[in-house]
């Protein structure tokens, strides 16, 4: 299966976690029959939500185990790059959730798992 995580499920995964998020990210990873597909904007949005002070807070993560985490989920060992380029308006509430529905589209992603409640507006 091909799958999208969105970035709150990714910060979810980091190396520290041991939630289902993380058990998630491991399962895909370890299938061959799963694919993860990442975004270069999912990997700069990941960054940046990593330098949040709540997220670094609860994460417990140094700057070095950011970068580290960041350089394996977006290795091409581990995941799947799309480059989805300019695309129309789809999530109404959010323009940045758009990304995320267009890696989706252009990896022809079985699945996108997100806690994102934009998503799921009519």
């Amino acid at each position: 299966m091909r799958i999208v995580l969105d970035t709150n499920i990714l910060v979810r995964a980091n190396a520290k976690a041991k939630g289902p998020a993380r058990e998630l990210l491991h399962r895909i990873v370890n299938s061959p029959e799963h694919v993860l597909l990442l975004s270069p904007f999912i990997l700069r949005e990941l960054e940046r939500v990593f330098e949040y002070p709540r997220v670094r807070g609860a994460t417990r993560l140094t700057d070095g185990e950011v970068a580290e985490y960041l350089s394996y989920i977006g290795s091409g060992e581990v995941s799947e790059m799309v480059f989805p380029g300019p695309a129309p308006r789809i999530v109404p509430s959010d323009a940045d959730d758009d990304a995320v529905v267009h890696t989706a589209v252009v990896g022809r992603a079985e699945i996108l798992c997100t806690l994102n409640r934009d998503f799921y507006h009519p």
